[in-house]
């Protein structure tokens, strides 16, 4: 279908490269925690950076799902391509398939798809992030609260976001080991 394609290539660009790049600092796969994402990219070079890279990366899979979603594709192929943003995201094709954990990019997924889960799951992150200043336990419980938000606000799509959900979960895999150990970065101040 070529509206996944669209949503791979759309996922495949990484914001904070872009980003960074035009800020003139250092390429943020090489620094900090090596990801490049929004936690990274806040940590490296501040909030200005953070926020742009944020913004983008959950923008940029929009185009794409919205065209599904206005075609009035089946909630599935919906989910299919909102995954393939998440694919491109994570997995890039122009950088050696090594791309970020796909949080701020299903976060914008979500936004098209369904709205209020979305929202619902920001406040989550947004609280636990402020409260516990790590970025990784803040996505970890938030990508647990997207299912069950989902089953009661939009249970068409429980299953779609319960994929989104578990592939953000399998990216965070270092991160859990680093939580275990007590090793995590924490966000700036």
């Amino acid at each position: 279908m070529i509206w996944m394609v669209v949503g791979y290539l759309s996922g495949s660009w990484l914001a904070a490269l872009s980003v960074c790049r035009l800020a003139g600092v250092p390429d943020p796969r090489y620094c900090g925690s090596c990801n490049p994402g929004f936690s990274n990219v806040l940590r490296l070079y501040g909030p200005r950076l953070a926020v742009a890279t944020l913004l983008l990366d959950a923008l940029k899979g929009a185009p794409a799902v919205l065209a599904a979603k206005l075609l009035g594709l089946p909630v599935w192929l919906q989910g299919a391509v909102g995954f393939a943003v998440l694919l491109g995201h994570s997995y890039p094709l122009w950088h050696r398939f090594r791309g970020g954990k796909s949080v701020a990019s299903a976060f914008g997924v979500l936004l098209i798809l369904v709205p209020s889960v979305a929202l619902l799951s920001a406040v989550c992150w947004m609280l636990l992030a402020w409260r516990l200043r790590m970025a990784a336990a803040a996505s970890l419980v938030s990508a647990f609260v997207a299912p069950l938000a989902c089953a009661w606000l939009a249970p068409d799509y429980v299953v779609v976001v319960s994929g989104f959900s578990l592939l953000v979960l399998a990216r965070h895999g270092l991160n859990i080991r680093r939580l275990r150990r007590g090793e995590e970065p924490h966000l700036r101040s």
